[in-house]
């Protein structure tokens, strides 16, 4: 069969899942992975055929997309910030909201001539930290999660992507105090709330990790909570602490930020303008 045919039949067949668009970009990622083919050769060449073989490969795919597992997840792996990352069931998949996080952080230290000292705080596939350490040349970074199955995959990423990142198993809810202290402290904590389960996809809700994702309804911001002690503590003079947010949540962070006597405190949006992420200075005197 030409695959120009199959792709046809592939869209239709994904049609009660996903939209036309989004079934045709996993006929492309698929397409590239498995055959090292891209859009552009299949434009060029309407003659390209897929063997017997090949439909093996793709229909147990196509039977595993229409249960909605991420497709991140059937090829093991995703881009982030420009670069690649192994990804499973083990790690959240990286979302665009967060590069903005990254971007944010380095526009904001990349002409620090000084050594900076980065804590990443639930780094999950180690996307943030190791785009941090692969972007800021002067920064010595450290990486913190509660899984040890997480940690696995980061620091597969780190070596895949040639940085230097120390990884630390800990629940950061354990701890009182961080054992270094940092000029950056960033996290992208767990933030869902139970009661927003009803907007959560599908594809998220049944194959993504809880554990990195929900928190309890009647303590939302226990996390940023937990960590803004920390960062109280083990942020340097002039540190910065930064979070991705819940986005119906902004003001209520902002709020225990500034009752916590944290200081430049600002709140900015993504780019589908919902309050996405927050900085702020710690106040010290020292």
């Amino acid at each position: 069969m030409k695959i120009k045919q199959y792709r046809t039949q592939f869209i239709k067949e994904l049609s009660p899942f996903y939209d036309a668009y989004e079934a045709e970009s996993f006929f492309y990622l698929i397409l590239e992975d498995k055959h090292r083919l891209r859009q552009i050769d299949l434009a060029l060449n309407h003659e390209l055929n897929f063997f017997e073989k090949d439909f093996i490969v793709w229909n147990s795919l196509l039977a595993e997309l229409k249960k909605e597992v991420p497709i991140q997840y059937l090829l093991g792996k995703t881009s982030f910030y420009g670069l690649d990352f192994e990804v499973n069931e083990n790690v959240l998949i990286p979302r665009p909201e967060t590069e903005e996080l990254v971007e944010w952080i380095i526009n904001e230290n990349k002409g620090s001539s000084k050594e900076i000292k980065i804590l990443d705080i639930g780094t999950g596939s180690g996307c943030v930290a190791i785009s941090l350490a692969k972007n800021l040349p002067n920064a010595k970074v450290y990486a913190i999660d509660v899984s040890k199955k997480a940690l696995d995959v980061a620091k597969i990423n780190a070596i895949k992507n040639n940085v230097d990142v120390t990884f630390m198993l800990k629940n950061i809810l354990e701890l009182e105090v961080l054992k270094s202290d940092y000029d950056i402290i960033v996290s992208n904590p767990p933030y869902v709330r139970n009661l927003e389960k009803a907007e959560i996809k599908k594809n998220v809700l049944d194959f993504e990790p809880h554990l990195a994702l929900f928190v309890d309804d009647n303590d939302a911001l226990i996390f940023y909570r937990k960590i803004a002690e920390l960062a109280q503590k083990n942020l340097l003079k002039n540190g910065q602490l930064y979070f991705e947010i819940n986005q119906y949540l902004g003001k209520e962070t902002k709020e225990m930020l500034e009752k916590m006597n944290f200081k430049n405190i600002e709140l900015r949006k993504d780019i589908y303008d919902n309050d996405r992420m927050i900085s702020c200075k710690v106040s010290k005197t020292l």
